[in-house]
């Protein structure tokens, strides 16, 4: 397949700071040179998810999401084409889902719970990122998303957190750590890194000469 762009991947755990990071580079570098994809625009929809023992639906499954979709409409990217789809709203009511654009670059961003799981997504990544933090970082930040962009309660982000997503961290996320060409650490702040990663994208896209990375 000719490779019109060059693909990053981004895993992390639930609140690690995938999506901050994502947009954080794509702020960095030049307009129109980053096309950024989420997982979360792909899930299926509430009906059609798994339940828990308990009666209570699971999100953080690979089976919630449509990974091949999302592995097909990266191809189509790679291969030039423009992709048109629903926002995913996260189940609120009253939301109506904005039409989502994405437009072929030659930096697509990728960032998500299960794109280094799905063989078909991962494969195509020129470059994988894991980014890490604590658990009480992430149940922290999780707590604090949740209740402001999703209306959930503090009662049921943290079951979901027991039951479904630490489950889902060590058993579809930490597997596949090892299968990463960086690891970027987000307990307090990863400007750092954001700035070696905008100057490899910059480099990649032939933008700039090689940087010193002694000199940071």
């Amino acid at each position: 397949m000719h490779r019109g762009a060059y693909l990053v991947g981004v895993a992390g755990g639930s609140g690690s700071g995938k999506t901050t990071l994502v947009r954080a580079l794509r702020d960095a570098l030049p307009e129109g040179m980053v096309c950024q994809v989420s997982q979360d625009d792909y899930y299926h929809p509430k009906e059609d998810q798994a339940v828990d023992p308990n009666g209570k639906v699971n999100f953080d499954l690979p089976t919630a999401v449509d990974m091949d979709g999302l592995a097909a409409d990266l191809r189509n990217l790679v291969a030039g084409e423009p992709i048109y789809k629903k926002e995913y709203t996260f189940n609120q009511e009253g939301k109506e889902p904005q039409l989502i654009e994405l437009r072929p670059a030659p930096v697509i961003l990728v960032e998500g719970l299960f794109v280094l799981h799905h063989e078909a997504v991962r494969e195509l990544f020129d470059l994988r990122i894991f980014i890490d933090a604590s658990e009480g970082a992430q149940l922290d930040r999780r707590l604090k998303r949740d209740a402001k962009e999703r209306g959930y309660g503090t009662e049921d982000v943290l079951y979901q957190w027991q039951h479904h997503v630490l489950p889902a961290y060590r058993n579809y996320l930490l597997p596949y750590r090892h299968l990463c060409d960086l690891h970027v650490v987000n307990e307090s702040g990863f400007d750092r890194a954001v700035h070696v990663l905008r100057d490899h994208l910059l480099q990649t896209a032939g933008v700039v000469e090689p940087i010193d990375l002694q000199g940071l």
